[in-house]
This record gives C-alpha cells, structure tokens and sequence, in this order.
C-alpha cells in the first residue's frame, strides 16, 4: 500500500520534472477511479462539481463535507489528491491553517487556498490580509510529516476583475508567503498566461475548461506551464449529457442519448480493478 508520504513526494516530483502534466478533477468516487485507469498521474478535487453532484452551488459546501469529500477520493485511488479548499473557510489566517491540517489528515498531499472572500461586494481580500493566509497555510504544510505541495490562487479574473497587474502582484506576494505553486484560473490568452510564467518562479498551475479557453497542452507547455487542470469542467461536460438526454426523454420522447452512451461491459471492466 503506497503511503501518504510517497504519494507527497511523487506530486511534489511531478512539480519538478521537465514538460507540462494534466490534473484531471473528478467529482466522485467513481469518476476518480476511471481517471487512474486512464493513467493520469494525480487528481485534483472540484468544490464546484462535488457541490454540483449533491445539488448545490458552488461555495455553499461546508468545510466538514468538503473535508469528508477530499477523504473519499484520496482513499478511492493510489494516485496523488490535492484538494480544492476553496478560500479555507474562514477569513483569519489560523482556519486557513486548520483547513489545511485537516485536508491533509484526511489523504490529501497538496491543497490549494484562494484570496476570494466570496462577498459580491468585496470579493478579494486585502493584499496583506490575502498573503497573511497563504503564509499560515504554508507553515501548515510545512509541519507534516510529508511533502504537502501548496497552491496560491489569485482569483480576480474569476470575480470580474481581470487586472493582470494585480493578479501578477499577488501570486508574488503568495510566492513569498511559501506557495509551492501559483495559480490564476480565468487567464484567457496567450500573452497573459506568459506574463504570469515570467514573473514568478514557481511552477504555474492554468485551467482550462473554461468558455473561450482552450489552448493545447502542448501550447500551454510552450508557454513554460508546468500544471493543467480543468476544474469543474469535467463535471459539467456530464451533466451535460444528462441534460440533454433528460430534455430529449421529455420534450421528443425519444432515446437517441443512448446511442452515444459508454457500454455497460466498458464501464465494468474499467471498474474490475
């Protein structure tokens, strides 16, 4: 059985070595295991498609659930899981810190923490407040027993603020603090996702998955990109499908979905494992 500590070290090796590696986010259990039979490396958790998955929106999953959640697919594969802990549920910097002990308690090796304070009317913390958090989570990380790898999140493009400049600012400052790696998920081109490369020296995690986002991972690996992941893009490609199908079944009365669906002896062997 591969312990805690080796699956650290393996995500903190996929870190370091050359070329650009894809994190795929499952949303269950069952989507988690059929990511590792693909032969993806790591996985990383989805609070927006976990909470689609339950019937809730985004952000409106609390930190117990989302930590039961983490738990279940770090035990549901052998691979590396790091957690989508949201803005650590709670502003002071010490529930950041706990947010982290308990995800890593719980089978997670990497965590990622944003400056969102999820308030329509002040949606990114203070600058000093923001890196303040960050530094609490690294210091978190840094008193496991194992290679905890830390993701600093800048979300101003995410909340309408796309302010390269400030974005670029604060993934220094989260630099300082002790990420590992950075991350500004809604950088939509080329020249933006090079500027943020260039500025730092941490390995860039970017998303994609996103309306109008969709450069290669060779492209991405052009640019000096060492993580890909796609958030709850995944998710919502199957939910998708299941709508269409539903509104299909109710509006036409026809079946058509179904000549597209994955077999029932693909997807049993794929769980045989």
């Amino acid at each position: 059985m591969i312990t805690q500590s080796e699956r650290g070290a393996a995500f903190r090796q996929l870190h370091a070595q050359p070329g650009t590696f894809i994190i795929p986010n499952p949303w269950d259990i069952g989507t988690a295991r059929l990511l590792a039979v693909l032969g993806f490396q790591a996985l990383a958790t989805t609070s927006a498609g976990y909470a689609f998955s339950i019937g809730k929106q985004d952000t409106k999953v609390g930190r117990d659930d989302m930590i039961a959640h983490v738990g279940a697919l770090a035990a549901a594969t052998s691979l590396p899981v790091s957690a989508d802990l949201e803005n650590g549920y709670g502003d002071d910097p010490e529930t950041v810190a706990e947010t982290i002990r308990r995800a890593a308690a719980a089978g997670a090796v990497g965590g990622s923490i944003e400056d969102s304070t999820i308030r329509p009317d002040t949606p990114i913390y203070e600058l000093e407040l923001a890196a303040e958090r960050v530094r609490a989570a690294a210091e978190a990380a840094r008193s496991l027993a194992f290679p905890f790898t830390l993701t600093g999140r800048a979300e101003n493009y995410l909340w309408g603020r796309p302010d390269l400049a400030d974005t670029i600012r604060r993934l220094q400052a989260y630099q300082e603090a002790g990420a590992d790696v950075l991350y500004a998920p809604g950088l939509k081109t080329k020249d933006e996702i090079a500027a943020v490369v260039s500025s730092v020296d941490r390995p860039v995690n970017v998303l994609m998955g996103l309306q109008g986002v969709l450069l290669s991972q060779k492209e991405l690996s052009e640019l000096g990109v060492k993580r890909i992941s796609v958030g709850g893009a995944l998710a919502r490609t199957a939910l998708g499908a299941f709508l269409r199908a539903a509104r299909e079944m109710k509006e036409h009365g026809t079946f058509t979905f179904a000549e597209t669906a994955v077999s029932y002896s693909e997807l049993s062997a794929m769980f045989e494992s």
